[in-house]
């Protein structure tokens, strides 16, 4: 028997039961669009060949991200997790999309909460980083255009990402999972995800990974995506168009100009501070309270 909604419209079964099925074959039909919408895509507009394509196609993604057509793979990015999810949410899952999290209404003060945490942590760890000598800035470049650009690729990418792993997967992983397991697994996936990052090592792996469990946090408890879409944008602004680190691996026009030195290890190197061990250890100490916090809160609810 159907399950009655407060709409007083019934709610279908899901095509499939098994959550972790669905997100397998959510994640075939993201690689499937992909490769169908990418190739075409890069022929176009980044004027390639196809043998140049298929002889190494990783590379060449990685190449495409830290150079001048970051702006294509955000663009695809956006366009196959919208239909991804799109088709798995209405027609397997048989749900609308905003049912993910998207209500915004009574979620502000997570939204807010999200933004904060994120440019917290950021300037937590680039002002330990300055104050023991591995960085400093050089310089004050302000360029508006430029700025409003980098805004409006992370916040595709902040919206898309979420949508994609804590809107869908994880969503779909707390139906056949514990909410730890689900979130773990959501996680790791999230850092599957950057593997083709330029620079990318196994403690920024490690670190991207932490960063996917800090972002579902909140999720797991109040099923609403505002908080990881603040969040992660707020955490990639901060890190590289306001700050000047690289983000994931990624160059990005910055205001300030910066240089840095010392152990790479704590700097994070090419990568930028996701691949540093201090923000290693930032983002276990924040998960830890933030669970906490949205436990208490959540009790209950």
């Amino acid at each position: 028997m159907p399950v009655i909604l407060t709409s007083g419209l019934p709610e279908k079964k899901p095509l499939l039961e098994q959550g972790w099925l669905r997100v397998l074959l959510f994640g075939i039909c993201f690689l499937i669009l992909t490769v169908a919408i990418a190739i075409p895509a890069v022929l176009v507009f980044a004027d390639m060949k196809m043998d140049e394509i298929a002889e190494d196609p990783l590379h060449l993604i990685t190449n495409l991200l830290n150079g001048k057509y970051l702006w294509l793979i955000v663009s695809l990015e956006w366009i196959v997790s919208m239909l991804s999810v799109l088709l798995f949410r209405l027609f397997v899952d048989r749900r609308s999309v905003g049912s993910l999290g998207l209500r915004l209404p009574g979620y502000w003060r997570d939204a807010a909460a999200g933004f904060f945490t994120g440019t917290a942590l950021l300037g937590l760890g680039a002002l330990i980083l300055f104050l023991s000598g591995h960085f400093h800035w050089t310089d004050i470049d302000f360029d508006g255009p430029l700025l409003l650009k980098s805004v409006c690729l992370l916040l595709v990418i902040a919206f898309s990402e979420e949508l994609v792993f804590r809107g869908y997967v994880l969503n779909n992983l707390l139906q056949s999972f514990d909410k730890w397991t689900a979130l773990i697994v959501s996680a790791i996936l999230f850092a599957g995800f950057h593997i083709t990052n330029p620079s990318i090592t196994p403690l920024a792996f490690v670190n991207l990974a932490l960063a996917g469990v800090l972002m579902g946090i909140n999720y797991i408890y109040s099923g609403n995506l505002w908080y990881s879409i603040l969040l992660h944008f707020s955490w990639n602004f901060f890190q590289g168009p306001l700050m000047g680190f690289r983000v994931s691996g990624l160059s990005m026009p910055a205001i300030l100009q910066l240089e840095t030195k010392g152990d790479l290890i704590l700097t994070g190197g090419d990568f930028g501070l996701e691949g540093s061990v201090l923000i290693t250890a930032i983002t276990i100490i924040a998960i830890l309270l933030l669970n906490i916090a949205f436990g208490k809160r959540y009790k209950g609810a």
